[in-house]
């Protein structure tokens, strides 16, 4: 069962009856980028829009200061409709988040005269950290999906992609704790830690002809030394692990962290892994909800959705493990430019991103209003 033809005519022109103000809302994040945690102005600004319409808005929310949620409607089925808002370091909104944010307004406010009819209760969840730092994991921990009977987002991308997949994604900080030594003087009383790293940077290279293709391990230094002269008794670095499973990412770490102890076997050092975040799990799409999103899609005009393997890692994938969602991605650049690239920054408030924002608005209303119906049936 799906809503009925004059309602979803209805959550269509309200949207677009609010379109000047969702548009401007995008820009002015969009403008003003904010990373991890810190996105004050950009989760401020979507509070006051929701609270402007009426919502029952709470900010801060969930222990994070830059995450708000907002309820309206008081029907049994429950809706979380998320927004994402924070940048990227040094490339500002080049993963079209500002366009994110919009759209779960839009797709909100379009819902909201219409709720108590369609038995919804419609919950925005304004999540911070999702480029670093997996604040819906965070959030996921805190309760903000108790009760969440769907949740659904939408991402723009260079293609169309309805049933999304991603890797799961663990991170580690590493740290080598040596002695100092002066290299000619007393070498042999010193404990290299940069050695250290270096015997664990070897063991990761080796260890990589036995991993699957879909296993991943990356990483920087982020300190060796300071000084030819001194033996350091310091290094550092960071990594990240993917796997196309949160199973499989559990045993990709162990295996990764005992390269990590063979550097400090090796050397005589002490070593330190601590992990700076959440694992961000991989996304599993619902297939009620997602077959509901492709028929309101195609009735959008959008363009037919492409098969692709996972390309990337979101830590809506941690809320998929929990509640039914949906992350569908919608094409902004036609395969001209992809996220993180500073070209994606301009796409997001290109007329085309724009358009996405109205599509990705209507099509969640839709969305939610036939998973309401169906509910009903």
């Amino acid at each position: 069962m799906t809503a009925a033809d004059g309602l979803k005519s209805a959550l269509r022109e309200r949207v677009l009856a609010h379109r000047d103000d969702l548009l401007s809302l995008s820009r002015r994040i969009h403008a003003h980028p904010e990373t991890a945690f810190a996105e004050h102005q950009a989760a401020a600004w979507c509070a006051d829009f929701l609270r402007g319409h009426g919502f029952d808005v709470t900010a801060p929310a969930y222990g994070l200061d830059t995450a708000f949620a907002a309820t309206t409607g008081s029907g049994p089925v429950t809706v979380a409709v998320v927004c994402e808002y924070d940048a990227l370091p040094g490339l500002g909104h080049a993963c079209g988040h500002n366009l994110i944010a919009a759209a779960g307004l839009g797709a909100a406010l379009a819902l909201a005269p219409h709720a108590d009819e369609l038995g919804l209760t419609v919950r925005v969840l304004g999540t911070p950290a999702e480029e670093r730092g997996a604040g819906k994991a965070l959030m996921l921990e805190a309760g903000a999906f108790d009760g969440v009977d769907a949740a659904m987002m939408v991402h723009p991308c260079p293609f169309e992609v309805a049933e999304f997949r991603s890797f799961a994604l663990g991170t580690l900080s590493v740290a080598y704790t040596g002695k100092a030594a002066h290299p000619s003087l007393n070498p042999h009383e010193g404990r290299n830690a940069a050695d250290a790293l270096t015997v664990a940077q070897v063991a990761l290279g080796l260890l990589r002809q036995q991993l699957p293709p879909q296993w991943k391990v990356h990483g920087v230094t982020t300190g060796a030394g300071t000084a030819p002269n001194l033996i350091p008794d310091r290094a550092t670095a960071e990594y990240e692990i993917r796997a196309s499973a949160a199973e499989d990412l559990r045993e990709l770490r162990e295996r990764v962290e005992a390269c990590f102890r063979a550097g400090a076997l090796a050397t005589g050092c002490e070593v330190e892994l601590t992990r700076p975040e959440p694992d961000y799990l991989d996304f599993r799409t619902d297939a009620e909800l997602i077959a509901l999103w492709q028929d309101n899609a195609r009735a959008l005009g959008r363009p037919e959705p492409l098969q692709r393997d996972a390309f990337a890692c979101t830590d809506m994938g941690n809320v998929s493990h929990v509640v039914p969602s949906i992350h569908p991605v919608l094409d902004i650049t036609g395969g001209a430019c992809g996220p993180h690239e500073a070209e994606f920054a301009d796409a997001a408030v290109s007329p085309r991103g724009e358009q996405a924002v109205l599509d990705g608005a209507v099509g969640m209303a839709w969305t939610a209003a036939d998973f309401a119906a169906a509910r009903r049936a």
